[in-house]
């Protein structure tokens, strides 16, 4: 059986915040908008129809959780959900918060605008912000 290896450019491109009993939490390195990315360790999955069942009531469980945590710490307008893959074709699940004054409101974020990496201290103020929400207690159902 193959081992689960988080792709190259997820890696590169986030920042990991906490290992959940299914996922891998990150966080994109844009500080242009709060961005957490669910990765479930699964070896080899591009969809979400290849997790079976047990997998994807977790994800499910895992994914609502997150984003109504990321709504309630960061009080945005709009969550936008979603599994592209055309990129990274690992199967990873973006929970973007939306304001209506982010600065590519209401346009999609991708291509908008070039990322802006967080400084030291913003990484580490979002960690805090966000630390309650990691915290959760997620246990396998």
């Amino acid at each position: 059986m193959a081992e689960f290896v988080l792709d190259a450019r997820l890696q590169a491109d986030t920042v990991h915040l906490a290992s959940w009993p299914l996922c891998e939490v990150l966080l994109m390195n844009d500080c242009q908008y709060p961005w957490l990315v669910l990765v479930p360790r699964v070896a080899d999955i591009r969809e979400l129809y290849e997790l079976d069942a047990t997998q994807r009531a977790q994800l499910d469980r895992e994914s609502t959780v997150l984003g109504e945590g990321m709504m309630r710490l960061l009080q945005g307008h709009k969550l936008n959900v979603a599994a592209l893959g055309n990129v990274v074709s690992q199967l990873h699940i973006h929970h973007i918060v939306r304001y209506t004054d982010d600065p590519a409101w209401p346009a999609p974020i991708w291509g908008k605008l070039p990322v802006k990496p967080y400084s030291t201290e913003a990484l580490q103020a979002q960690r805090e912000r966000l630390a309650p929400l990691l915290a959760t207690d997620l246990v396998h159902q």
